[in-house]
């Protein structure tokens, strides 16, 4: 989510999202795998001691898995001789901390060998970096297997950071997420940080007549151009998403409302009555937020794919 690199629309129909819906359970490795949860959860903590983006990483990964084929963990596997995976993909090259997930599945499998899926382990990393941040924990519903296909040329069918409002609309509808999903979800943004490829349209040439979006605050816009030139050359320039980026508040959604958002995808939100209406929402209440978000968060996770439980996340069996 965070940090998405702009990439041209394309009709969501000519790839398949998800293969089948299966059904979760929060108690599916209760007997099977009693210390799954604690194991994934001490994996995401001691990575967050060393590296603080790692919250961000996750949620982020887990989002980009789930909206290709399914929440299937596709996104872990590497690309091999014949094939590029999604991690691969243009949207995807700048996701990292995929070592969190391989050290929890390491772990998994010297205490119950073959039985956690990856997929999982993703969906449970994604929910503990949001409440190892302050944000709100749920039961993850589990049971997800682990898909076989991932590629590159897939990765078109994310959200980019350039959609307009009707496109986002489309991207969510097609994988049975609502208006209040979109809204709910893009909260996600609260965690992160942007390259500045993925905002410049809004900040330089934004159309014929003007260089900035006009619906930035200016001295907003100002600081942005100053830390993203018109032609910059600095690889890892960029911004916060928002003015809280290491915690997981709706911060995000009160800087929407202010001309403080830095995509155009975000900007999008205030541009019909009912997403507008439910931005102002959650800036108002960080409780109603972080409910919706939950139920949204469990909604997507509940997209499934996969055939296998892989050994090795970055393998196919």
């Amino acid at each position: 989510m965070a940090a998405v690199v702009a990439l041209a629309f394309v009709f969501l129909f000519m790839f398949p999202v998800s293969s089948h819906v299966r059904a979760l359970s929060s108690n599916y490795y209760d007997h099977t795998c009693p210390k799954l949860e604690s194991i994934v959860a001490s994996a995401v903590k001691k990575a967050m001691s060393n590296d603080k983006t790692v919250p961000a990483a996750l949620l982020r990964m887990h989002f980009h898995d789930c909206f290709i084929r399914g929440c299937d963990a596709s996104v872990l596997l590497n690309s091999n001789g014949k094939n590029k995976a999604e991690k691969d993909g243009p949207p995807n090259i700048s996701l990292h901390a995929f070592y969190v997930i391989d050290h929890a599945k390491k772990a998994l499998e010297a205490s119950c060998p073959g039985i956690v899926s990856c997929a999982d382990i993703l969906a449970l990393a994604a929910r503990d970096a949001v409440a190892l941040s302050g944000g709100p924990t749920w039961n993850v519903p589990k049971g997800r297997k682990d898909g076989r296909i991932s590629l590159a040329t897939e990765t078109r069918q994310l959200p980019a950071p350039t959609f307009n409002i009707s496109q986002l609309q489309q991207n969510f509808a097609q994988r049975g997420l609502s208006i209040e999903d979109l809204v709910a979800l893009s909260g996600g943004h609260t965690l992160g940080f942007s390259h500045c490829s993925s905002f410049q349209n809004r900040i330089h040439s934004f159309n014929a007549t003007l260089d900035v979006d006009p619906t930035m605050q200016p001295s907003f816009a100002a600081r942005l151009r100053s830390v993203c030139p018109a032609h910059n050359k600095v690889k890892n320039a960029g911004s916060p998403l928002d003015s809280t980026n290491f915690i997981f508040d709706n911060a995000y959604y009160k800087l929407l409302l202010q001309g403080k958002s830095i995509f155009s995808s975000d900007q999008a939100l205030l541009t019909t009555p009912k997403t507008k209406a439910l931005v102002s929402k959650f800036a108002s209440s960080q409780k109603a937020f972080e409910k919706a978000f939950v139920d949204s968060m469990v909604k997507m996770s509940s997209l499934t794919g996969g055939q296998e439980i892989r050994l090795d996340c970055r393998v196919v069996r």
